[in-house]
């Protein structure tokens, strides 16, 4: 059991009182999940302070309490650690709590708007194809080798990520491949981790309800390169304009990858179909079973990550024509009467685009597309109207429908939605606020070698109504419905 003053070595302290070399437990930042000689963290949130809950803590037997609120007054029976920043101190203890376990493992962290679950989870395959131990922190899936633990959090809070870390050093594992979300950033969540390598995948409309400004939002994807080591290298998407704004600071490896402009990693599509591509990477040629042109970013950032760790890089092409579509994204099923549905999570404006703009150029020209698509409750709300507008004005018919509508009325959802159309695509919305009911119309309307696209949720096997999950998996009501034709 380490001592607190172990773990406070790489901690700007303002101040303490009491006893430092006290025994400790485990780093707690949920006041109801304290336990005798836990310290607990009093962490500013989104939804509440941890500063509110210190007596609460200490009732429930917690010896140390690290704040940062210095008008706060801590029994002198509890030792008291004031820090300027309680996220960034509870990742660099937890850090040191864990034996810095990122030291000894090849951390890569993906950070983007569109792409990170992708690209980790195929990363992760590549590395187990080539026989190496590899980990995965992604929002679908936490893996430690060939152990599979349920993920809750695109990027979970820093005490969880490095228990993983450890049990991966533990379990001898070499590589980590983790999403990076920008809450993740923004909340101190990857301080005090040691990564080997980052990549950006591309940056557009998303989480405006909590960063409020597109530039906040960049920026703070920013910092993750910002604070990346000279050891370690920058893989970025320089066809993305954000793309060279992530290189300015970072004192990383700079690398690029592209397929408009001249990059170290570059990619031609010479052939594009529902089966897969025909790809020229560096001159290289590979098929994938992957489809859609940001399919072939993700092959190529995934190339580029691989031989940058050190992959051969014919070995590196034979593994990708190996991997497979991951869970939710471009997951597709045919009918016995030729009608194709693809399931996948496009949730953002720029996303559902990229899947619509895909579908269309993989097409018979007699195919008509059929949208299904929702946007989430609570969140941003100032990207509904884009999501309506996109559906509509790519697909022949687009049926807006409830996604997660958590606290909110779905129809309210719908109805932003709705005030993106256009005038000339009125006539190619349906509004069906049951999601079961609205796949199921899609799949009526559609005829021999129609395609519906069903968006939004894709690996999510639940939908979340008043704060309550229900099962629900759009994949599972597909074939259930297929299964009935």
């Amino acid at each position: 059991m380490k001592l607190l003053s172990d773990i406070l070595q790489n901690i700007s302290i303002v101040k303490t009182n009491g006893n430092i070399d006290v025994p400790v437990n485990q780093l707690v930042f949920d006041s109801r999940k304290v336990t005798e000689k836990d310290v607990f963290f009093a962490v500013k949130g989104v939804l509440s302070n941890g500063h509110d809950f210190i007596n609460k803590a200490i009732e429930n037997g917690a010896k140390a309490i690290v704040y940062e609120d210095a008008s706060i007054e801590i029994p002198n029976n509890v030792t008291a650690v004031l820090v300027n920043n309680t996220n960034r101190a509870l990742a660099k203890m937890a850090s040191d709590f864990y034996n810095n376990p990122s030291d000894k493992l090849k951390l890569i962290g993906i950070t983007g708007t569109n792409g990170k679950t992708t690209i980790a989870t195929l990363l992760y395959n590549l590395f187990k194809k080539a026989g190496f131990k590899t980990g995965l922190l992604s929002t679908v899936v936490v893996k430690i080798d060939d152990v599979d633990y349920q993920a809750t959090h695109t990027t979970p809070d820093s005490v969880t990520i490095n228990k993983y870390l450890a049990e991966m050093v533990n379990k001898g594992v070499t590589h980590c491949f983790m999403e990076v979300s920008s809450h993740g950033i923004h909340q101190k969540r990857t301080e005090g981790l040691h990564f080997s390598g980052g990549v950006f995948t591309n940056l557009s409309h998303d989480h405006l309800d909590y960063h409020k400004t597109f530039k906040d939002y960049r920026d703070t994807k920013k910092q993750f390169f910002d604070n990346l080591p000279k050891t370690s290298f920058a893989l970025v998407n320089i066809d993305d304009k954000n793309g060279a704004v992530m290189l300015q600071n970072t004192k990383a490896a700079k690398r690029t990858y592209a397929l408009k402009t001249l990059a170290d990693y570059q990619t031609k599509v010479i052939e594009n179909s529902l089966q897969g591509m025909l790809l020229k990477i560096n001159n290289h040629e590979v098929w994938t079973r992957l489809i859609g042109y940001f399919n072939a970013y993700n092959i190529t950032a995934i190339y580029g990550v691989a031989v940058e760790l050190g992959l051969e890089e014919h070995e590196t092409l034979r593994w990708i024509s190996e991997l497979e579509s991951v869970s939710g994204r471009f997951q597709y099923v045919t009918s016995k009467s030729g009608i194709v549905a693809i399931v996948d999570y496009a949730h953002t404006p720029d996303a559902l685009k990229n899947v619509l703009e895909t579908i269309e150029n993989v097409k018979r020209n007699t195919t008509k597309i059929i949208t299904v698509v929702g946007c989430g409750g609570d969140r941003d709300k100032a990207k509904r109207p884009k999501m309506g507008f996109i559906a509509s004005q790519l697909s022949n018919q687009a049926i807006f429908t409830s996604d997660n509508p958590r606290t909110e009325n779905p129809d309210t959802i719908i109805e932003e939605m709705e005030k993106g159309v256009s005038k000339e695509n009125q006539q190619k919305i349906l509004s069906i606020t049951n999601r079961k009911q609205a796949i199921k119309t899609a799949i009526k309307l559609a005829k021999k070698t129609d395609i519906i696209l069903i968006a939004g949720k894709g690996h999510e096997n639940y939908q979340e109504i008043n704060g309550v999950k229900h099962h629900f998996d759009d994949m599972e009501i597909v074939k259930e419905i297929f299964n009935e034709l």
